[in-house]
């Protein structure tokens, strides 16, 4: 069984057992998170799928650690000015494991609802065709482009670039 879930900002691929490291939570070491944000649960061939999250469905994670991640640099410079700035960051992570899986119809053993399928649009007739078919040419015969209207013509002639032969 695994399940597909979202946990400090992210989304994770979790089966029992998973290590993750997520963003820093406000539970103890030792504590118990339950995730109820799944976004899809799967148990061997049955699948359930959430909109945007599975109903009833839950993952269960022990914190096993708070930690700080990898040292990221900043280095700031303005060149021709003497001017540098060095920052460092280590962004707090939790560690945690996931315990178990709990997926509304499927830890029920209920086979997942099924949407019921939308009714089929009724075909239109021969006959609602036909009579369709005049009014959508007519009104392609009568729908026209308008064309701009033309230069009126002056009495001056249109001044040109070149120099007049000599």
């Amino acid at each position: 069984m695994y399940a597909i879930i979202e946990a400090g900002g992210r989304q994770w691929k979790v089966e029992p057992g998973t290590h993750l490291k997520i963003n820093r939570i406000a539970t103890e070491v030792g504590g118990q998170l339950t995730v109820e944000r799944v976004l899809l649960a799967q148990d061997g061939s049955q699948l359930e799928i959430g909109k945007p999250y599975v109903a009833g469905a839950k993952v269960v994670c022990e914190v096993l650690a708070h930690l700080l991640g990898p040292k990221v640099i900043s280095y700031h410079f303005r060149r021709r000015e003497n001017w540098r700035k060095t920052v460092g960051h280590r962004q707090p992570l939790t560690q945690l494991v996931v315990k178990s899986i709990t997926a509304g119809a499927i830890a029920a053993g209920e086979a997942p609802a099924k949407a019921k399928a939308a009714p089929k649009a009724a075909k239109p007739s021969a006959k609602a065709e036909a009579a369709e078919a005049p009014r959508v040419a007519k009104a392609a015969r009568t729908s026209t482009v308008k064309k701009a209207p033309a230069r009126l013509s002056t009495s001056k002639p249109i001044p040109s670039r070149r120099k007049p032969a000599e």
